[in-house]
């Protein structure tokens, strides 16, 4: 638990990264820094904050067909959902001793990091990530708002990072540019959710994920000796790439739902499984080849370009030929233009 006034200090950080552009366009908190930092915009006249975690680091069960888009460990299934049926328990029980509460948890209302470093929980890592001692952090946050009351956390937990800087050499782009400050224009986990254009010096990099990336968290020392739990029904540590090209819209965003996915439109999904197709798949395999060759006829002009780009990346830009001359989108005319310059894959 942890008093409710304002987080200052993360209200002043959140003005200085957007003003730096770090944000790369992220809304979420950044949106209304003045509201995320306060939790008395919840909750007017909020004296309190009970914060909970819940690990999700589990097992992955089987390993499917491939080729196979790797899913970060929090996006398996909903890791928020039973945390906030968790904080909601705690929120009637204080709405019965006749105060207001309200549940936030991954939303714009608060910044999750802060109340939990606040309440005693943990320490900010070199990732941004916060830290549990003994529990490394696999672990989701969420904070019950309210006015009643509580005996609060009697101090910070104290840095357990000491001169460690494996996060920030196991970025995989170098987005963790200073001590818990992250560039989000570098940051795969930012890229995989943003809309538009994938950065192409990135592509490569982004290997077989699609949603999400854990490689800061897996070289941690502090979360190598953490045993995972088993796993869960529902969960979905990989998807199959060419079934999911194969989706329509609406069977695609069922598979995801819990995703955050730009305005509810599946291309960012499909653009991020064309660019893992392309680093992981097979050019010499027909269906690989039959599901790049319809994403170049998609609707989408973003789901278009980045199929361009799997196909040279496979070692085919010839796919693409049919485009020439006729696409009048700029982003794939750009494109087309520029799959001369694409590193094939070498075959596995």
């Amino acid at each position: 638990m942890a008093p409710a006034g304002p987080f200052l200090e993360t209200r002043q950080h959140l003005f200085e990264r957007r003003a730096k552009g770090l944000h790369a366009g992220m809304a979420f908190t950044y949106r209304n820094p003045v509201r995320s930092t306060d939790p008395s915009a919840s909750v007017p006249g909020a004296t309190s904050l009970v914060v909970g975690a819940r690990r999700y680091l589990r097992r992955a069960s089987g390993t499917g067909r491939s080729p196979r888009g790797r899913v970060a460990r929090y996006a398996w299934k909903d890791p928020y959902a039973p945390l906030r049926s968790a904080l909601e328990v705690v929120a009637e029980e204080l709405r019965e001793s006749g105060g207001r509460a309200v549940v936030v948890a991954d939303d714009n209302a608060l910044v999750d990091r802060e109340a939990a470093v606040r309440a005693g929980l943990g320490w900010y890592g070199k990732n941004a990530n916060v830290l549990l001692p003994g529990q490394g952090s696999w672990f989701v946050l969420g904070s019950v708002i309210t006015d009643v009351a509580l005996e609060t956390a009697s101090g910070a937990v104290a840095d357990g990072c000491g001169a460690c800087t494996r996060c920030m050499r196991g970025c995989p782009t170098g987005a963790i540019v200073a001590p818990g400050v992250v560039d989000a224009r570098k940051c795969l986990a930012w890229l995989v959710q943003a809309p538009g254009v994938f950065p192409v010096t990135f592509r490569p990099v982004l290997g077989d994920r699609i949603y999400g990336c854990d490689d800061c968290q897996e070289v941690c020392p502090l979360n190598r000796d953490v045993p995972p739990g088993p796993p869960e029904a529902g969960d979905r540590s990989a998807v199959a790439l060419l079934e999911l090209l194969a989706m329509t819209d609406g069977e695609l965003m069922h598979a995801i739902g819990h995703w955050y996915v730009p305005q509810r439109r599946p291309g960012a999904v499909r653009r991020n499984a064309l660019i893992a197709l392309g680093n992981v798949g097979d050019g010499g395999d027909e269906q690989t080849r039959a599901a790049v060759i319809d994403a170049l006829h998609h609707d989408d002009a973003i789901v278009r370009g980045h199929a361009v780009w799997a196909a040279a990346r496979l070692g085919h830009p010839e796919w693409a030929d049919g485009l020439v001359g006729r696409e009048a989108d700029p982003t794939v005319q750009a494109e087309l233009a520029a799959r001369g310059d694409v590193t094939a894959r070498a075959p596995a």
